[in-house]
């Protein structure tokens, strides 16, 4: 009788732990949906209708700019709501995120343009990218914590390799969306009111999201530290305090994961489309197909984490993007639409694939359950501010002043150096707590 009651309680936490892990994921698909189609659209369309300029590189510049304020708003929301997540729990704070991100989308899509009401434009444009950064700033945390803390602890590389499955399922929907919009619709048609299309539907996806979230519930570590310990009276100084080490060298490691995937999937669109000539829907497909492959290849590299260790994972997958960079842009430069499909897919399926598949259970073991909240979200809030959040802005800047893409791959080279040296700083906890 107690062998069927083990029985029956580990097949309960296993469906526990995957309805957990299939919420999380789903819920950062919805955020990264939010914040994809603000990238693809800055790269498509807001360099024309929010930042007009007879170069349009510069007009390019511009937009990549109001894309980096997002980054920079995403501490501030990791230390809000990761304060709140180790205080008041998990659940409730993720509800809060998806709310704020859903709607600072949906707002996006109803902004006039620059033609319309002249500065007024990027000025909003601005503001509700900041309201943007704050949501997904505190969703990445929840997300993560929320499934890592149901995970057994030998599985945890794979189950946290599901909800990074959200990040290019969310690259991948607004992109469609937008592929679709701008090849079936006129060009004057899709600038004046087709893009706004996939920001007005965004409203739909934050109801699912809601409605999820509403069904799972709190973490058994959140509850053991309320029972046993007590929540931390000012979570983020606690984490500051006492790991800082791992708060350092976790940002550093977070640098070349988050910027040379927004190369891949962003840069490379504005890269085609102003350098090569490119019709659009030729990249797009690319970062699609990566994203596709990606979706695939990230469980099997949290699965391999659990068996060979973190360490090992995301150090291959920073050598291989060393690599990469080095072949990346004689790929694109080819024009051939084979060519450049295999060049994103190494990078995104592969190069992030390894790196992103490792990395949240390895982040989030570097703190204990007391403050997990705040300390992983601010490794991963403002590891992108220098990596993903800049790469654009910088890849685009030396594009446009030294005209040749080897000044960027060089850029890439340096961030995959970097934050395979951080990783030897890092001291994670163990998988006990």
């Amino acid at each position: 009788m107690e062998g069927q009651a083990k029985g029956r309680d580990r097949i309960q936490e296993s469906s526990d732990i995957r309805k957990v892990a299939v919420a999380s994921a789903i819920g950062n698909m919805i955020e990264y949906y939010d914040f994809t189609l603000y990238a693809t659209a800055t790269a498509l369309v807001f360099n024309k209708i929010f930042f007009p300029s007879t170069d349009p590189l510069v007009g390019s510049l511009l937009a990549f700019a109001t894309f980096f304020v997002g980054y920079c708003a995403r501490p501030l929301g990791g230390v809000l709501f990761g304060h709140f997540g180790d205080r008041v729990g998990r659940k409730t704070a993720l509800l809060l995120t998806i709310l704020i991100m859903g709607l600072g989308t949906f707002l996006i899509g109803l902004m006039p343009t620059y033609e319309q009401v002249g500065v007024l434009a990027p000025i909003c444009l601005i503001g509700l990218r900041l309201l943007q950064g704050i949501g997904i700033g505190g969703e990445y945390g929840g997300g993560m914590v929320m499934t890592v803390e149901h995970a057994p602890a030998d599985r945890r590389g794979f189950f946290s390799s599901l909800v990074h499955i959200g990040v290019p399922g969310g690259f991948l929907i607004p992109i469609a969306l937008l592929g679709i919009l701008s090849t079936s619709m006129s060009e004057p048609d899709f600038l004046a009111w087709g893009w706004r299309i996939p920001f007005l539907f965004s409203i739909v996806l934050v109801g699912i999201g809601v409605f999820i979230r509403f069904r799972i519930s709190e973490t058994p570590a959140f509850k053991r530290v309320l029972n046993e310990e007590g929540a931390a009276s000012v979570p983020v100084v606690e984490a500051v305090r006492n790991h800082a080490g791992n708060i350092l060298f976790g940002i550093g490691a977070k640098v070349a994961e988050s910027g040379l995937f927004n190369i891949y999937a962003v840069f490379a669109i504005t890269y085609c489309k102003t350098k090569l000539g490119l019709p659009s829907q030729t990249i797009l497909n690319g970062v699609l197909v990566g994203c596709a492959l990606e979706c695939l290849t990230l469980p099997l590299f949290g699965a391999l984490s659990d068996r060979i260790g973190r360490r090992a994972v995301y150090l291959g997958g920073m050598l291989f993007q060393v690599a990469l960079a080095l072949v990346f842009f004689q790929m694109l430069n080819t024009g051939h639409t084979g060519m450049i499909w295999l060049a994103i897919a190494l990078g995104l399926a592969l190069g992030h694939g390894s790196v992103y598949g490792a990395q949240g259970a390895y982040f989030s073991e570097l703190f204990p359950a007391r403050i997990r909240y705040s300390g992983l979200s601010l490794v991963q809030q403002l590891g992108p501010i220098l990596g993903g959040g800049l790469s654009p802005l910088i890849a685009t800047a030396l594009l446009a002043e030294y005209g040749s893409a080897s000044w960027v791959a060089g850029y890439m080279v340096a961030m995959a150096l970097l934050s395979t040296a951080c990783v030897f700083g890092l001291r994670p906890l163990g998988s006990d707590d």
